[in-house]
């Protein structure tokens, strides 16, 4: 027989969820028929996986070692663990605490990764938290810490973390109810001398991974808001500080070309002859937007400064 305790990063889930995430290599049909035969007991009770669990709770599990082995699937998460260890770990930490990590990604990285080959954000925060002693390959087999909100890849700036599924849950919920206040800084083409609130509908074409913005309601467009004030006005180019309040697909990026300011460097929404002049004077080869603020429900807000190309080219 063996026992498993539910530590404080493990409660307020299903049991019947952690047994899944736990024995990998076992069926649904397979779990619930070991609850039914008390094989598993939560607490030396018969369970049926429905129940919450709490930190503290101790779980039966009467196996062979063999058949544990196998149904962990073990092999596969010491595979999986041992390759993260080898993943750069080198975070712009802006905040932690037991439930959370907030971090500063950098332009060019990818939040979660695209492909199996991938190295991402994520693969980052898991191994940052492995070497920093957080997170054994004992926990990592029943629940991977993941970041709660995704930049473009060329968009820099704050990103929230869960470290424990309490955290997750939360940042999820926040993010979610709109409860936290989201701040971005970008510089765009022109003078923008006057604070604006901007109202629309946003339509995006996931072939192209491109989206349209439209003045009035469209078929299958999302309605968007995206309030803006200027923070520093120079003769061509103004950094505009943005308040996100719907978090769609490219909205800024698209909101803001859609009133003919757009974003410096940008790719796909961008003014193409600007863009020429910007990557010959600054080396400017990404739109310049950046995460810079949160403000949590409680009040507490976190920064993650601009890079410096921003003031070199407000300076320029």
């Amino acid at each position: 027989m063996t026992e498993i305790q539910i530590t404080s990063g493990q409660e307020k889930q299903r049991f019947d969820k952690f047994l899944k995430k736990y024995f990998k290599a076992a069926s649904g049909g397979f779990l619930y028929k070991m609850l039914r035969k008390k094989n598993i007991t939560l607490n030396k009770k018969k369970a049926d996986g429905s129940e919450i669990l709490q930190a503290g709770d101790m779980i039966q599990v009467f196996f062979s070692d063999e058949t544990f082995s196998k149904m962990r699937g073990q092999e596969a998460v010491s595979s999986e663990y041992q390759k993260l260890l080898q993943v750069p770990h080198e975070l712009q930490v802006v905040y932690e605490d037991d439930l959370m990590l907030i971090v500063n990604k950098p332009s060019g990285m990818l939040s979660q990764k695209a492909s199996e080959s991938d190295i991402s954000l994520n693969e980052s925060i898991l191994s940052y938290l492995i070497h920093e002693g957080f997170l054994s390959e004992e926990t990592y087999a029943v629940f991977h810490p993941s970041v709660a909100n995704r930049l473009d890849r060329n968009t820099s700036g704050i990103v929230l973390a869960g470290k424990t599924l309490a955290g997750q849950q939360f940042l999820s919920d926040i993010l979610r109810d709109r409860s936290a206040k989201k701040i971005y800084h970008c510089i765009v083409r022109g003078k923008v001398e006057e604070e604006m609130h901007l109202k629309g509908y946003l339509l995006k074409d996931e072939r192209s991974n491109q989206v349209q913005i439209f003045s009035d309601e469209t078929q299958d467009a999302k309605p968007i808001e995206t309030a803006y004030r200027p923070l520093v006005v120079g003769p061509d180019a103004t950094l505009l500080e943005v308040h996100l309040i719907t978090g769609r697909s490219h909205q800024i990026r698209a909101h803001l070309a859609s009133i003919g300011h757009p974003i410096a460097g940008d790719p796909k929404y961008g003014d193409m002859v600007w863009n020429k002049k910007l990557r010959q004077d600054f080396s400017v080869r990404s739109q310049l937007l950046h995460a810079y603020s949160i403000t949590l429900p409680d009040g507490r807000t976190f920064i993650a400064d601009e890079p410096e190309i921003f003031s070199q080219i407000m300076r320029g």
